[in-house]
């Protein structure tokens, strides 16, 4: 029993870092470069965030541009990540409060989850996120490590900040507000 216990210990530890057990804020990547894969050329995280593209369930490439006038919140997850899966109702939320104005992209970055992993559990809840896969690896771009993982756009397409964790369904809700508020599109 003994050497059971010492298991799960490290099995918990393990989760809780690979989840993101913790809020850390990681909000200037517009300054951050890296070197694309010809290693001739300094790209930005920002760049990578704005120019991003992925795959949708049914294999149609979809871009960040295809949200342009909403706030968008790309959120890499699985479905094993329970605190991923805690954020879901409070971004649905968020997402039903401003349909005009915010998308949520639940990105799987396929650490271990599948495409047929996702198309599973978008069929088993009502979420109405657009379900999405990592095809073209922003989440190697951006050095994610852990899940859950949020990265902003604003309205305009342009990069607003990223973080690892959550703050727990009021604090997530708050933030979420917040950044819709100053960075949708203005109504004239």
């Amino acid at each position: 029993m003994r050497n059971y216990s010492w298991l799960l210990i490290l099995l918990l530890a393990i989760s809780s870092i690979a989840c993101g057990g913790s809020n850390k804020q990681q909000n200037d990547v517009s300054n951050t470069t890296v070197t694309d894969k010809q290693g001739d050329q300094n790209v930005t995280e920002a760049q990578y965030v704005e120019q991003a593209t992925f795959t949708d369930l049914e294999g149609n490439e979809v871009s960040i541009s295809d949200f342009e006038g909403k706030v968008v919140l790309i959120d890499f997850w699985e479905t094993w990540c329970k605190p991923c899966l805690a954020s879901f109702p409070t971004m649905q939320k968020v997402q039903e409060e401003y349909p005009d104005s915010f998308v949520v992209l639940a990105v799987t970055p396929g650490f271990t989850d599948t495409k047929e992993d996702a198309e599973a559990f978008a069929e088993e809840h009502d979420y109405t996120f657009e379900y999405l896969m990592d095809s073209k690896n922003l989440h190697q771009k951006l050095g994610v490590q852990g899940i859950p993982y949020k990265v902003y756009v604003d309205a305009e397409g342009n990069f607003i900040e990223k973080s690892m964790g959550t703050s727990g369904p009021e604090g997530d809700y708050k933030k979420l507000k917040k950044i819709i508020q100053k960075n949708k599109k203005s109504e004239l």
